[in-house]
C-alpha cells in the first residue's frame, strides 16, 4: 500500500508540474523578479515530462501527449531565458529581402541551423526572393547571399557533369559554411551535390532531389540527383529561363530525340506565324499571342500551333491574303513559310515548294527581280559625289 501511494503522488506530483509548465497564466510573459521563479518551476516541469515519457508505454496517446508538452517547455524555457524583442516586418540581409511570416500552424524547417520552426511561439522570416526560411535568431547567422540575385546577375547553368574536385581540396570543409566535413561522418558527414560536385554538410545539404541540366544535355538523363539547398533553389529558379542553346552546345542530340526535331519545328513555325499576327485586327482582338506569353507554350505547343494555323489559313482572310505561290512551278495551293512541304528564301523570304526551291540551290526569281529593279533605278544624287 505504501509503494501504491508513493506512485499516485509521484504521478500527482507530475501532473501538477506539467500543469504548472503549460497553464495559460504562465505562458504570459512575467515581470521583474518573477522570471527567475518561471524558469525554475518550467524546468522542474521539463524533468517530470521527460521521467514520465520513459515510463509510459511506448507509442500510447498519452506519451505521445507528453512529448509534445515537453516540446513546448522547452521552446517556453528558451524564450524565457532569451526574451525577443519586437521584430520588424522587413529585413535586408546579403541581398535576401526577408518578409515575417505571419502563418502559425505551418510546420517548417529553419534553413539555417535544420531545426522545427514552432510557430505558434516562434518569430521566422521568409526571403521573398529564394524562399530561405530561418528563425529570429538565425538571421545573424546567414553567409549565404540570395539565390535570386545570383539567377539575376549570372543566368547560366553548370553544363559539367558533378564536376569533382575533392575534399582535400575544400580543406575538408563544408562549401558553404566551411563546418570541417569527412566521408566518414566524423565530425559531419560530407554529402556531395551533383550539380556543383562539391560537399556540404549535412545542415546545406539535405539529400534534396533535383534533375541536374549537365545530365540531360549530354546523357539525355532525367532522373533526379541529391543536391545542396542552394543548388535545388537555384535549379528551380532557373527552369523558366530560356538559356540553353541546345543545339550549340550538342547538337548530335537532335539527331537521337526525335521530339527535340518535332518541338524544334513547332517553336520555328510559331515564330513564323508571329509577323502574320501583328498585322492581323482579329487576331490582335482575339490576343491570340497571349497564349504563348502565358506560359502555354511549354504544355500545349501542339496546340498553340493548330490554333495559329487555323486562323492564318482558314478563318482570316486578311491573312490569307498573305500567302505566297511558288514563282517556280506555279501551280497547287497557297503557301505559307510554317508549311512542312515548303522552302523558305534566305534572303527576300519568298516560299516556294521544297522539291522547287531546296536548300538555296536554285535561284530565287523575287530576288532575281529586286536585283534588276536596283540595277535600273537611277543612281542617287548622294553617291554620284561620293
Amino acid at each position: 500500500e505504501s509503494e501504491l501511494y508513493c506512485s499516485e503522488a509521484r504521478t500527482h506530483g507530475s501532473e501538477r508540474a506539467m500543469d504548472l509548465g503549460l497553464a495559460e497564466d504562465h505562458f504570459s510573459r512575467p515581470v521583474g523578479s518573477l522570471v527567475a521563479c518561471d524558469v525554475e518551476h518550467l524546468e522542474q516541469a521539463i524533468e517530470e515530462c521527460k521521467r514520465l515519457i520513459l515510463e509510459l508505454p511506448e507509442h500510447s496517446e498519452r506519451q505521445k501527449d507528453t512529448v509534445v508538452k515537453l516540446i513546448h517547455l522547452r521552446l517556453k524555457l528558451q524564450e524565457l531565458k532569451e526574451p525577443e524583442e519586437e521584430e520588424p516586418n522587413l529585413r535586408v540581409l546579403l541581398e535576401h529581402r526577408f518578409s515575417k511570416e505571419k502563418s502559425k500552424s505551418v510546420k517548417q524547417t529553419c534553413d539555417k541551423c535544420s531545426a522545427i520552426i514552432w510557430g505558434l511561439i516562434q518569430t521566422w522570416y521568409t526571403c521573398t526572393g529564394c524562399y530561405y526560411r530561418c528563425h529570429s535568431k538565425c538571421m545573424n547567422l546567414i553567409n549565404k547571399p540570395c539565390v535570386r540575385s545570383k539567377v539575376s546577375h549570372q543566368s547560366e547553368y553548370q553544363l559539367s557533369i558533378c564536376p569533382e574536385i575533392g575534399l582535400d581540396r575544400q580543406d575538408y570543409r563544408c562549401a558553404e559554411c566551411r563546418t570541417p566535413v569527412s566521408l566518414r561522418g566524423v565530425p559531419s558527414e560530407a554529402r556531395q551535390c551533383d550539380y556543383t560536385g562539391q560537399y556540404y554538410c549535412s545542415t546545406c545539404h539535405w539529400n534534396d532531389t533535383a534533375i541536374v541540366p549537365a545530365r540531360v544535355i549530354h546523357n539525355w538523363e532525367f532522373e533526379p540527383r541529391k543536391v545542396c539547398r542552394s543548388s535545388m533553389r537555384y535549379l528551380a529558379l532557373m527552369m523558366s529561363r530560356p538559356v540553353l542553346k541546345l543545339k550549340e552546345i550538342n547538337p548530335l542530340l537532335f539527331n537521337f530525340v526525335e521530339e527535340l526535331v518535332e518541338i524544334r519545328k513547332l517553336r520555328q513555325d510559331v515564330l513564323l506565324m508571329k509577323p502574320y499576327f501583328i498585322t492581323c485586327k482579329e487576331a490582335m482582338e482575339a490576343r491570340l499571342l497571349f497564349q504563348v506569353a502565358s506560359g502555354r507554350l511549354s504544355c500545349s505547343l501542339t496546340e498553340i500551333h493548330t490554333t495559329f494555323a487555323k486562323h492564318i489559313k482558314l478563318d482570316c482572310e486578311r491573312c490569307q491574303a498573305k500567302g505566297f505561290v511558288c514563282e517556280l512551278c506555279k501551280e497547287g495551293d497557297i503557301l505559307y513559310p510554317f508549311d512542312s512541304h515548303t522552302s523558305v528564301c534566305h534572303d527576300c523570304s519568298a516560299v516556294f515548294h521544297r522539291d522547287c526551291y531546296y536548300d538555296n540551290s536554285t535561284t530565287c526569281p523575287r530576288c532575281a527581280r529586286m536585283s534588276e529593279r536596283k540595277q535600273d533605278d537611277p543612281p542617287d544624287v548622294k553617291d554620284v559625289f561620293t
